[in-house]
């Protein structure tokens, strides 16, 4: 089993590594500090991405578990390490490693663990962010499972998708491809059933209205034009960085997810996907690589969760399924869907 824990936190780490003994495993620890990090990324090669990737992709082949913690004290540490730095990581290690071993081949599970830049993120305090993150990571995942079978059987069963909202109005096709649910079993807090759209489909304009950060970048009013599957026109809070990004391979131009999200105890973007992606009334929608799971064929070394947020307080939107309301201004609106509104979920 390997660990990888990004931040400062050996009590969490120690404690973990004697459960692991406990229960039969052999521990394996990665430490990684995001101010070395931000050092690496900042000098960092092709060469010497692809020489690291070698090494720990054979680490991951090897190991039958990974586990990844996240409790990084400064969100914004590699903010000035250029876009072609990170794109270099991005393409010739992450997109090598994790993107096409570690979730695609082994056992794996990711969770943040608080700390005070998260709680401040949140715009709370650490005692009150801590009582939020508890709720958020461990709702009844049992019920909400239950709940979201109702949409996979509709996104299964559905063709043409219509999204409208502030700034947005597109459109794309799900034929064929499977709905899988988020459940609980992987990523740590989760709540969202994802699918992607036929690669080629998606013609229109979609407007993010929530911020991203990428590699310790923020970005703000992401809005992007697609033509036949490809994203054509970029715009946003820099739009010459983002164009770098999009630029990472051909698919980084083309989209490998579309998801419902339906935590019903995240509701404000904090600058972190793995809550943000999970926000009820939101969906996401995903330019780069797809999941193994749900195969529309599109490849890249990026896979960026894109957010929008479509509660009436963030500018309202709908989701139509071939014609059919499926979801306004963030709550489901077809009988069966009920079940997957926040006040039921709760």
């Amino acid at each position: 089993m390997l660990l990888e824990m990004f931040g400062h936190q050996p009590e969490l780490v120690a404690t973990l590594v004697e459960e692991a003994y406990a229960a039969g495993a052999e521990p394996i620890v990665r430490l990684r500090d995001m101010t070395v990090q931000r050092a690496l990324l900042r000098g960092g090669t092709a060469e010497k991405w692809a020489f690291e990737a070698e090494n720990d992709a054979a680490l991951l082949r090897g190991v039958q578990a990974y586990i990844g913690i996240r409790a990084n004290e400064n969100s914004f540490e590699t903010s000035d390490a250029t876009t072609e730095q990170t794109v270099l990581y991005s393409k010739h290690y992450s997109g090598p490693v994790h993107g096409k071993i570690r979730v695609p081949h082994t056992r794996w599970v990711v969770l943040r663990y608080p700390t005070p830049a998260m709680a401040q993120a949140s715009k709370m305090s650490m005692e009150a962010f801590e009582d939020y993150y508890f709720n958020v990571c461990t709702l009844d995942y049992a019920k909400m499972s239950r709940a979201m079978d109702a949409l996979v059987t509709r996104l299964n069963a559905a063709d043409k998708v219509h999204i409208l909202g502030k700034g947005t109005d597109l459109t794309f096709s799900i034929k064929g491809l499977p709905a899988i649910k988020c459940d609980g079993r992987i990523n740590i807090p989760d709540g969202e059933v994802f699918t992607a759209p036929v690669r080629d489909s998606v013609n229109g304009v979609i407007t993010y209205n929530t911020p991203s950060l990428h590699m310790g970048t923020q970005f703000d009013h992401i809005r992007l034009t697609f033509r036949d599957g490809r994203i054509t026109e970029v715009d946003g809070s820099d739009a010459a960085r983002l164009n770098t990004i999009f630029n990472t391979d051909e698919g980084a131009r083309y989209v490998g997810e579309f998801a419902f999200g339906v935590n019903p105890y995240i509701t404000e973007p904090m600058l972190d996907t793995l809550f943000d992606e999970k926000i009820a009334g939101s969906f996401h929608f995903t330019p780069g690589h797809c999941y193994d799971e749900c195969d529309n064929g599109n490849k890249s070394d990026l896979h960026w969760d894109l957010v929008c947020i479509q509660r009436p307080e963030y500018g309202g939107g709908e989701i139509w399924l071939d014609g059919e309301l499926i979801r306004k201004d963030g709550l489901f609106v077809p009988a069966d869907l009920h079940c997957l509104n926040p006040e039921a979920l709760k």
